[in-house]
């Protein structure tokens, strides 16, 4: 299947990914010696810099995003570029197939030592998923043969009869299972299932052999097995990583115990532990998931990569479920709180990801005023080098016989059997007209978005299936079908304890802010929403084109003097503009909420 989107909104970051994001993040990891530390040229006392125990991983990752761009219009020097890293990456292999930059030239006789902490199995997984994303891509070899037997070389230490470990940071899982539907090798997808099946079981391997602390179990998804487990807990990115991977398998082997822990799990997180944004693991000690309803705003975590990661696992559970609340929340993500975390240039990035910004909010790891060009632990900026390229496939998926629009943006979809256009001004207009190009017999499943919750106009015929308007029959090129998802701007209230009293506004798929350009002279967080307030549509200057702010007259309230009064407060009308959440300070360091008093 091949998607181009032509929409106002992901189409602008998929075109800043190939000419500012991708060469942004090779750079930063040629200044930091993550790309020379595959030529193993480090030694004590040397002065280049020691290769970390995830620098691998990041260099994986933009890889990945460099293979999937390499065959679009601005992608040739890219695929030069990733021609000669891939020599690079290869030439490290040691003869008995293991790959790790860090293990090979500082600590040799530490391999798999200290699987809880350090990233082997991490990084092993990030750089399965470049080679198999770079063969896809190239039709070549040497990157997917490399990483081939760097995984026999695992199955050597970990298969069965081997060592009972299983990773700390989960990664590979997913990767291992890229790697058999290409392969079709059984062992990949046995050793896939063996780390899945091991996890989390008595006596617990990390307490037995690495003396770990059992009070740190949950924090890696690893205090009871993954079929028991009812609740979203520990390290929010590690935790969907790993639901992703279960995902996999479970569609890969069929396994209802799997796939029904993956549902209670999801649940767990998008009804009880996710922010309005789409972020996730909201607590900064461990970047982890904190209690039900615990969703602080000015002190929340919601690091990039977990939003990310949320979309990888939603989109694994959608494709095997068909359910349209997994896309509601591909879309809630993708929309909000996965794209806040990169700006609008492409080279600038949020690691955490908060609801709230103000002169006194407290600062903690990572949690910067602005965003960064990099980080040392830079994770969250090489995942958008892969994620951004990835956008139209968490809008459309196909099958031979089969055709879903999950998110309607504007786009051109191909496959083999037929063709589509779909000509939108999503997310901003509900108003959808789908064409026929090349026409054929299938069925076109098109999403029904709980947000919209007024009337959609649906074409006739078809019928309702899980959330979907469903049709199945020769479609005829030229046909179009019309469909309008009508948009309100909506007050949204929240039960966590950090909203009561609060309120936040959407329209659409869309989360808006306050944020200072707009409200000079004042905090957003003094505002409250009106009960019977007219919001009106208008343009937003500076962001991308066509970005559709919502303006409406606000009261403020006016600080006293006093600190402590038995007075009611004064407050006066201000009039207000709300932007999407995801462009909130692309216009300089200001501050920013999205949740607002509720005036009711």
């Amino acid at each position: 299947m091949s998607i181009k989107l032509k929409d106002r909104f992901f189409a602008p970051r998929q075109a800043s990914n190939i000419t500012v994001t991708i060469p942004s993040a090779i750079k930063r990891c040629e200044e930091t010696g993550r790309i020379e530390a595959f030529k193993l040229n480090w030694t004590p006392g040397c002065d280049k810099p020691m290769p970390h125990i995830f620098w691998d991983s990041d260099v994986a990752k933009v890889m990945e995003g460099m293979a999937y761009v390499s065959n679009q219009p601005g992608g040739e020097k890219i695929k030069e570029r990733l021609d000669e890293l891939v020599r690079l990456v290869v030439s490290a292999q040691q003869p008995d197939g293991y790959l790790n930059t860090h293990f090979t030239v500082t600590e040799q006789d530490k391999r798999w030592t200290n699987l809880f902490n350090w990233h082997e199995l991490y990084c092993a997984g990030h750089l399965t998923e470049a080679a198999v994303a770079h063969y896809q891509a190239t039709g070549n070899r040497l990157f997917l043969d490399a990483m081939c037997r760097y995984v026999d070389y695992i199955w050597s230490v970990f298969g069965e009869g081997g060592r009972e470990g299983y990773p700390g940071h989960e990664e590979i899982e997913l990767a291992l299972c890229k790697l058999y539907k290409v392969t079709g090798n059984p062992m990949h997808l046995k050793l896939a299932k063996l780390f899945i099946d091991r996890r989390g079981t008595k006596p617990n391997y990390y307490v037995e052999k690495e003396h770990m602390d059992a009070g740190g179990l949950p924090n890696r998804q690893a205090h009871i097995p993954v079929r028991e487990q009812t609740e979203a807990v520990g390290h929010a990115v590690r935790a969907v990583y790993l639901y992703s991977g279960m995902a996999d398998i479970a569609a890969l082997t069929g396994d209802k115990e799997l796939l029904d822990a993956c549902k209670r799990l999801f649940d767990s997180i998008t009804q009880h532990r996710m922010a309005i944004t789409g972020g996730i693991g909201s607590n900064p000690s461990g970047e982890a998931f904190c209690e039900d309803d615990d969703l602080p705003n000015d002190r929340t975590y919601n690091e990039s990569c977990a939003s990310i990661g949320l979309v990888l696992f939603a989109s694994r559970m959608l494709a095997l479920t068909n359910e349209e609340k997994y896309a509601d929340v591909i879309e809630r993500c993708i929309f909000n709180g996965a794209l806040s975390g990169i700006s609008l240039k492409g080279d600038s990035y949020f690691y955490v990801n908060r609801l709230e910004y103000n002169n006194n909010t407290l600062q903690y790891s990572h949690a910067s005023a602005t965003r960064q060009p990099w980080y040392n632990c830079s994770c969250c900026p090489t995942n958008y080098c892969r994620f951004l390229p990835q956008l139209g496939n968490f809008c459309y998926r196909a099958t031979k016989d089969m055709l879903a629009i999950d998110i309607p943006v504007a786009a051109s979809v191909d496959t083999d059997d037929f063709a589509v256009d779909i000509a939108s001004d999503y997310p901003y207009d509900g108003k959808v007209a789908v064409t026929i190009r090349r026409g054929g017999k299938f069925t076109l499943a098109i999403r029904i978005p709980a947000w919209c919750e007024d009337n959609p106009v649906l074409p006739a015929g078809g019928e309702i299936v899980n959330g979907y308007w469903k049709s199945l029959r020769e479609w005829k090129t030229g046909e179009t079908l019309n469909i309008t998802f009508p948009m309100q701007v909506k007050r949204i209230i929240c039960r966590a304890p950090a909203d009561i009293g609060k309120v936040a506004l959407t329209r659409g798929p869309i989360v808006y802010c306050v944020e200072a350009p707009e409200n000079a002279g004042y905090a957003p967080i003094e505002l409250s929403v009106p009960a019977n307030a007219n919001f009106e549509l208008v343009p937003v200057e500076a962001l991308l084109p066509g970005t559709v702010g919502i303006r409406f007259t606000a009261q403020r309230r006016i600080p006293s003097s006093k600190l402590y009064s038995s007075e009611a407060p004064a407050t006066e009308p201000k009039t207000v503009t709300a932007i999407p959440y995801a462009l909130w300070q692309n216009r300089g360091n200001v501050q920013m909420s999205v949740y607002m008093m509720d005036a009711r």
